[in-house]
């Protein structure tokens, strides 16, 4: 490396080695979650928040919006996961965003909508986040999963207490029986709790 040049984290092996890490500390701290819910089932989890901010969690969900196929996709800031690469960078940008989230300041953007065609000619709405805004619902996601999939039933196929055939379940609860085809789940109220 020659005298005066700045060192960059992003694409080289050094950035390799932090993701890693980060995503050793996540699923080091996931699995304390899942173990915790799983043996106390009204366990109230007080410290999420932190969490979100902290900078292993943000790193991953970064990692996952930068290597969605929606990264290319702007939302109304107009920034994209390469945009932020090359205007900002990745330190810069994760920074500033745990510093927003540790003193409250974040506030989500309103999501740009699209509407997309479906089958049949009609067409849907599609909101799309910002970059920053999707890295805190990764990190987010990343915290809350292993809590709430303590719930689950081993097999994954129904929550405790519930369904334990879901096939068979909904074709008997579907239009042709008169029923709905919705499948109502019971989450634990509090499970999740930030206060």
């Amino acid at each position: 490396m020659l005298e005066g040049q700045e060192v960059s984290l992003v694409n080289t092996g050094e950035s390799d080695a932090a993701l890693i890490c980060a995503e050793v500390r996540v699923l080091e701290i996931q699995t304390k979650l899942h173990r915790w819910a799983r043996d106390d089932p009204h366990r109230r989890f007080d410290d999420l928040f932190n969490l979100v901010a902290d900078p292993a969690f943000l790193l991953v969900g970064w990692d996952r919006v930068r290597g969605n196929k929606g990264a290319k996709t702007a939302g109304v800031d107009g920034a994209t996961a390469a945009s932020v690469v090359e205007q900002v960078g990745v330190e810069e940008f994760l920074g500033g965003l745990r510093a927003c989230l540790k003193d409250r300041s974040f506030r989500p953007l309103p999501v740009r909508e699209r509407m997309i065609p479906k089958t049949g000619g009609k067409l849907r709405r599609l909101g799309i986040a910002t970059v920053t805004d999707r890295v805190v619902q990764a990190s987010l996601k990343l915290v809350l999963e292993p809590i709430f999939e303590a719930d689950c039933a081993p097999r994954g196929a129904a929550l405790p207490g519930e369904v334990k055939d879901l096939p068979g379940f909904l074709s008997q609860q579907g239009p042709e029986a008169g029923g709905s085809p919705s499948l109502e789940v019971q989450v634990r109220v509090g499970a999740a709790s930030t206060t």
